[in-house]
């Protein structure tokens, strides 16, 4: 192209293609091809009606420029509702379903082609709409906001594939009782929405649960006696992420041992810490994953549930000094399997088993591996198999509040680090179960915290490139109010394991006591989708940043699905009883503070001076101030 003769101008772009078309081909290419033709020449009559130009139309994607984003706009709504009759006679597995996206931009033209980004925000775009859905960029909205009877909700600033600034994203509303309504994804965003400098009355003693819970996965795990009830999924809508997403589920224990088990569980536990450490990759945290063990439920309904395109099934059969593993990757909407493999192997070789099994994965994905993917993955925690026995042992005792169960953990870690003294996620564990008796032990006593410290920073000497060490320091920094250091080491962490969402949650809390509410948001609500069956203790997280915003509407909506969801978390009744104060609603406050009560009777008699790791000291004494005010502190 000659320089000088570029020819400029400003367009609306519009991209259209088709929702699953890949999957409609696979399925029946003949009636895929009759559908997409009719619904082609469908679309070329309403772009042309509304003076519009197809510019290109590979496969099901459709390319047009408009000179006015009215017309655009007008034209796509059009178009879907035509569709929608086009659809109506068809069964829902043959329905062909376009998403359409549109922007406004400077584009080049050469002869009857046209170039620029503008293009690329249309197409990305596009693929962010749902199906039979429209989203068009923040410059699209300006032009169209009060000129149509639409109705739009802002999706936030979306970060784009290869376009370098994020983009302002609204989705088109064509109910009719929309129209001229302006809604919002997310609070934040909304003008209306204001942050308070006065961080306000709060109850922080439950994030000593919030700090410890996160350790002791309380609420993570399925051990005996422990309340745990999963939550609804109300806060999201969980879409299939961009990379590729999959689900490993527990690895059934085929040896005919019930002692046995914690093999298979530490086997499947391992195939996903090393999956998470490919920044490719899209996985499913371990919590959610072992919510369907030992349940029949089909592969389609748990992609669906967890917002995965892929899920992998195997068993694991120990017998003696060999081992048996069978693994299946299924695609999650057809149920066909990708990959399958049965591996008979001596029990020693176990270690390289799991990297084959890995590598296997994310060959069939297709999944590009980074320098810094290889370097995480290729760092093995031991090769010794017995220190790797007791370890996975005492993983079952220390996912425990009870005392006498944390001491036989730590004589098995003990034993474990015996055999390999450079085996750093042991030296981790040990730290933990003193981290888990501070917070649920009798007393506060300070050793154990310095006990913390101790093992955290062992295991990180012993290996700096083991996330975990760096995210128990972090807990130890934020209960000794040292709030800096403690998020420059769970960024660290993060790093290491960019697909952990006990990292992201964590760090969500440390921005919250650092009067980063808003930022602690973002981080839960990444958390969650990462491990959609989460803890409770996200959950009542977000709701403490709620509350620090003084959004108490939202506050008191959180908290009432953490009390459902864990009726013996008392600290959501507390942070809620605060919340209804704030809102004036004195007798569900007493309600809170009396539910609370019943579950931890020792609260009026915690040092609660001390049990306040805000950044702010001012924030502190407001909080003791906010326990006094519902009963609390005397």
């Amino acid at each position: 192209m000659d320089n000088r003769k570029v020819k400029r101008k400003l367009a609306a772009i519009f991209s259209a293609d088709v929702k699953d078309y890949s999957r409609l081909m696979g399925d029946n290419e003949v009636e895929t091809i009759k559908s997409i033709k009719a619904c082609r020449e469908l679309l070329f009559q309403k772009i042309s009606a509304h003076y519009g130009r197809v510019v290109d139309s590979p496969g099901d994607n459709i390319l047009s420029e408009f000179s006015s984003v009215t017309d655009a706009v007008t034209c796509a709504v059009e178009i879907q509702a035509a569709l929608i009759e086009h659809n109506m006679n068809l069964p829902d597995n043959r329905k062909m379903e376009f998403r359409v996206g549109i922007n406004l931009g400077d584009i080049i033209e050469d002869d009857e082609r046209i170039y620029g980004d503008g293009i690329n925000i249309a197409a990305r775009l596009e693929g962010i709409a749902e199906k039979g859905g429209i989203c068009i960029s923040g410059s699209a909205y300006d032009q169209v906001k009060n000129k149509l009877s639409l109705g739009y909700e802002f999706l936030g600033a979306q970060e784009l594939k290869n376009i370098s600034d994020p983009v302002p994203v609204y989705r088109v509303l064509t109910d009719p009782k929309s129209a001229g309504i302006l809604k919002y994804k997310c609070i934040k965003d909304d003008p209306k929405y204001k942050r308070k400098k006065r961080t306000v009355l709060g109850l922080i003693l439950v994030l000593l649960l919030v700090g410890g819970g996160a350790f002791f996965k309380k609420d993570t795990s399925f051990t005996p006696g422990e309340h745990r009830k999963m939550i609804k999924q109300t806060l999201m809508n969980l879409t299939i992420p961009d990379k590729p997403s999959i689900a490993v589920l527990p690895f059934v224990n085929m040896s005919g041992d019930k002692e046995q088990e914690y093999f298979s569980d530490g086997f499947t536990e391992d195939l996903i810490t090393d999956l998470s450490k490919v920044s490719g990759l899209f996985v499913i945290a371990r919590n959610s994953v072992f919510f369907y063990k030992n349940k029949n439920i089909k592969i389609d309904k748990i992609g669906h549930d967890l917002g995965v395109k892929y899920v992998l099934e195997g068993s694991v059969r120990k017998m003696g000094d060999s081992v048996r593993i069978t693994a299946q990757l299924i695609d999650s909407k057809t149920e066909g399997h990708v990959w399958a493999e049965r591996y008979d192997r001596d029990l020693k070789d176990i270690f390289s088993l799991q990297d084959e099994v890995r590598e296997k994965i994310v060959t069939a994905l297709a999944v590009q591996m980074t320098s810094d993917d290889e370097k995480r993955i290729q760092m093995k925690d031991t090769d010794n198999l017995e220190a790797y026995d007791y370890y996975l042992k005492a993983n079952e005792l220390c996912n425990s509040t009870d005392l006498d169960k944390l001491a036989q953990g730590r004589v098995q870690l003990q034993k474990a680090i015996q055999l390999d003294p450079k085996f750093a996620k042991a030296y981790t564990a040990l730290g933990k179960t003193f981290f888990t008796q501070w917070v649920f032990g009798p007393d506060k006593d300070p050793a154990l915290l310095e006990k913390v410290f101790e093992w955290s920073q062992k295991a990180i000497k012993i290996n700096p490139d083991e996330p975990s060490g760096y995210s128990l320091l972090s807990h130890y920094y934020l209960w000794i109010k040292q709030h800096d250091a403690g998020i420059v080491e769970i960024k660290k962490a993060i790093s290491l394991d960019p697909n952990n969402p006990e990292w992201m949650a964590y760090y969500g809390e440390l921005l919250t006591h650092s009067n980063q509410p808003e930022q602690g948001i973002d981080l839960f609500l990444k958390a969650m989708r990462l491990d959609p069956k989460y803890p409770v203790w996200y959950m009542y997280g977000l709701g403490h940043a709620y509350f620090l915003l003084q959004d108490y509407d939202q506050a008191i909506s959180t908290l009432e699905k953490a009390v459902e969801q864990d009726p013996g978390f008392w600290p959501s009744y507390l942070l809620l009883a605060a919340s209804y104060d704030a809102k004036g609603m004195k007798e569900k406050s007493r309600k809170a503070v009396k539910r609370a009560l019943e579950e931890n009777k020792n609260l009026p008699n915690e040092k609660w001076e001390q049990l306040v790791p805000y950044k702010d000291p001012a924030t502190g004494k407001q909080m003791i101030e906010a326990l006094k005010k519902i009963g609390i502190y005397k």
